[in-house]
């Protein structure tokens, strides 16, 4: 038997609101109602209420102790409710929702959501140090807000890095295809940010991205291989050997006739096949390189590529294109850490062979008495084990201006 308006007045009036309060309390942190709970600075409406409801005066102390057993058993006997203190508790204020119950259904809510996402870091080993880093989960926790927003913004995330690094795809174009969304990856989403996060850690390596916010997140897409626009990936290029016939032939045939150098976007090169004459091509980090080789060589001077830092998806993809002709690419650029990752990130997208940019060529400039001291974070040379260790010992930068005219010297013989 339940009388929930003998219970209303009994139990849930003002006087008593800071009794249930503490009841609810204890039921949220699992514990049962029985043994005594104690209210500090009672007021007299208070006193008179407990007194009430156990038919004796209470105690006149600084506390109100409160036999939450012989309550249980005025509740029952009384009919205020058959069942008993806790569950009239709940009939007065609503269920009781047990915080150890509600952490373990949210965490499990959690683990649903991002599990698509750790099982794809757990096949992409280029993703594995991403997921694992500290901020990552708290970014994830952070824009997702609430687990099932999260698990949504998870499925695009996942639908996103599956189709990275990509071949030149513009961003609205992958956003589409991931998430049915154009806007999908624009800077103030939250796919956007984590995506970018991703991308920084598994393809980004050459040092800090621009400061600039617009630069930062193009650097950081068209590392990914993904295009901003398609005019804002390009490539400064020399007397490249286009065959004739071709749309790549009709742009730079011109310029090399004066020795002049070209500024490709990645439209121009990838709008169709690109093919090219068999040669070797050189490679240089910087554009001051190129320039000079112009001004001393122009024409005659071989096919040669500025990648211009971290090489850009025009840049790898004039490359791929150059392999894929059969040619062959020497590559030179600074003997620091930072030039170092360049390369490296340049010989995992394609093959190349040292142009005076090994031990022997980097122990010939110290030799030769250049300044510049060498910061940085060291980083293995992937194609001369020697070298890192070799730049450690001396602690000495090479850039390319430097060594300039051993460089021309090659280019004019053919070397």
């Amino acid at each position: 038997m339940t009388d929930p308006d003998r219970l209303r007045r009994q139990l849930g009036g003002a006087e008593t609101a800071r009794l249930v309060q503490r009841l609810r309390r204890r039921l949220a942190h699992g514990r049962a109602l029985t043994g005594v709970l104690s209210l500090d600075q009672p007021t007299e409406e208070e006193r008179r209420a407990v007194e009430r409801l156990l038919g004796r005066r209470p105690g006149r102390g600084g506390s109100l102790t409160v036999n939450l057993d012989e309550l249980d058993r005025v509740v029952r006997r009384s009919g205020m409710h058959s069942e008993g203190l806790a569950a009239a508790v709940e009939l007065l204020g609503g269920a009781v929702t047990v915080l150890a119950d509600a952490r373990a259904a949210e965490a499990a809510a959690w683990h649903t959501a991002l599990a698509p996402l750790e099982a794809l870091c757990g096949r992409r080993a280029e993703l594995a140090d991403w997921y694992a880093e500290a901020g990552t989960l708290p970014l994830l926790r952070r824009l997702g807000r609430t687990p099932e927003a999260a698990a949504r913004l998870v499925a695009e995330l996942v639908a996103v890095l599956a189709e990275l690094p990509a071949g030149g795809v513009p961003l609205a174009r992958l956003a589409v295809h991931a998430t049915g969304d154009a806007h999908a990856l624009d800077p103030d989403r939250a796919l956007s940010t984590l995506a970018l996060s991703a991308v920084r850690a598994a393809w980004w390596h050459a040092g800090s991205p621009p400061a600039s916010a617009a630069e930062r997140r193009r650097a950081l897409w068209d590392a990914a291989g993904v295009l901003v626009d398609e005019l804002s990936s390009t490539v400064l290029a020399l007397n490249l050997p286009a065959e004739p016939g071709s749309r790549l032939h009709a742009l730079t045939s011109s310029a090399a006739e004066l020795g002049e150098p070209v500024v490709l976007t990645l439209r121009q090169i990838a709008r169709e096949r690109s093919d090219f004459r068999r040669a070797t091509i050189h490679l240089c980090e910087n554009p001051t390189v190129l320039a000079a080789a112009a001004d001393r060589l122009g024409s005659a001077c071989p096919p040669l590529v500025c990648v211009n830092g971290q090489p850009t998806t025009a840049a790898l993809r004039l490359l791929s294109a150059l392999v894929a002709s059969g040619c062959q690419l020497g590559y030179h650029g600074d003997f620091d850490w930072g030039g170092v990752r360049i390369a490296n990130l340049l010989a995992a997208r394609v093959p190349w062979r040292p142009w005076r940019y090994d031990m022997v060529a980097y122990l010939g400039a110290v030799k030769a008495g250049v300044p510049g001291s060498l910061r940085g974070t060291p980083t293995e040379a992937t194609w001369d084990p020697g070298l890192a260790d070799t730049m450690r010992q001396h602690g000495v930068r090479v850039e390319e201006e430097l060594v300039l005219d051993e460089l021309l010297l090659d280019l004019s013989a053919g070397r």
